[in-house]
């Protein structure tokens, strides 16, 4: 209101977007379950997503196999999104968020519906969180990643010193076969009780005289 109206050239000159701006949807494949959440919930039906099960081998011997979903095809379609964000909000995964990116217009409204690889790469326009308030707590997913590094190398270091104790260092592996190095005759070495006994008297005498 107190400032001077002033246009901007745009596309020359991009505009300052705010950080939270609701642009598109970027997804993190990576994070998404195939849950379904996202689609049902949707109350456009804009969501589009196609998954098959795999069977994955036990984790250890003697232990059950397990099925898994596999994304094949997760799709948006932009012509009918009305950019509520209830499929980022119910999420339980946090495969989706939201990217200030907005430069996506079509000639044609079947352009619109934009599949998971022009998704992913929205993914990586999405900005980082604002850091939290002091004295807040740590986010639960950020302490279960900490929790887990923490075992993990808590795992490896033990594992090093059981290998450090089943096999001895190299230079004591080296240097045990080696048969004991001989003195060598023309080196000079430190006198010992024995030379004091076999020293000869004239200095003795010398001195007394």
């Amino acid at each position: 209101m107190t400032r001077r109206s002033v246009t901007e050239h745009y596309p020359d000159t991009l505009p300052e977007l705010p950080s939270r701006s609701r642009g598109v949807i970027g997804l993190f494949e990576e994070n998404c379950t195939v849950c379904m959440l996202c689609a049902r919930e949707c109350p456009d039906w804009c969501i589009y997503i196609d998954s098959h099960k795999e069977t994955v081998p036990p984790a250890a011997p003697g232990g059950r196999e397990r099925s898994r979903n596999v994304l094949d095809r997760f799709a948006i379609d932009f012509a009918l999104c009305m950019y509520c964000g209830i499929c980022i909000e119910v999420c339980p995964f946090d495969a989706l968020f939201w990217s200030p990116e907005f430069e996506y217009a079509e000639t044609d409204i079947r352009e619109l519906t934009h599949e998971r690889d022009t998704l992913r790469e929205w993914m990586w326009t999405v900005p980082e969180p604002p850091p939290l308030d002091e004295g807040a707590e740590e986010a639960k997913e950020v302490a279960a990643a900490r929790k887990s590094a923490d075992k993990a190398a808590q795992v490896a270091e033990a594992d090093m010193l059981a290998a450090h104790r089943e096999h001895p260092a190299e230079e004591t592996a080296g240097t045990a076969g080696r048969p004991p190095r001989k003195p060598d005759r023309d080196a000079p070495r430190n006198p010992g009780p024995d030379d004091a006994a076999e020293a000869p008297d004239q200095d003795t005498r010398g001195g007394a005289e």
